[in-house]
């Protein structure tokens, strides 16, 4: 297993917070990591998730929605295409800091034969993109648009 961890402070209410991760179809208007997704934000729905790396290639995975917590959670679960060799899940905790700040986790968990195989880089380029989509989210999340 192998988990990457990124925390971004954000002045907001988890409301917007959430507003802002569940709204799927805006995604591409603010987001240079995760580039578009297709989709409605419902448990048990599998989503279509657009990724653009740091080194510029794109991927396309398909995940399922495992866990819809308002305001506080969201999480989704990929897998290969043969169960227990490469499967992530992906997770957005928002937590209330104080009435108008959060603390926001971006949280990628890998399991699988072929987690143990993922390289220095490719964690350095995702825990970049993590943070380079929270830094985006606080963006938005403090402006007025």
């Amino acid at each position: 297993m192998k988990k990457i961890t990124t925390q971004t402070g954000i002045k907001a209410k988890p409301e917007r917070i959430w507003d802002i991760l569940t709204d799927f179809s805006s995604y591409e208007l603010w987001n240079p990591f995760m580039t578009k997704i297709i989709g409605e934000p419902n448990l048990g729905n599998k989503i279509e998730v657009h990724i653009r790396t740091i080194r510029g290639k794109n991927r396309v995975y398909h995940p399922v929605i495992t866990k819809l917590d308002e305001n506080k959670e969201l999480r989704w679960q990929g897998r290969s295409i043969l169960p227990g060799i490469f499967d992530g899940e992906r997770i957005f905790q928002i937590e209330s800091t104080s009435p108008e700040e959060v603390t926001f986790t971006h949280i990628e968990i890998f399991s699988g034969l072929g987690a143990k195989f993922l390289g220095r880089g490719l964690d350095h380029d995702l825990q970049q993109g993590f943070q380079e989509m929270n830094n985006a989210l606080k963006a938005r999340a403090e402006s007025s648009v």
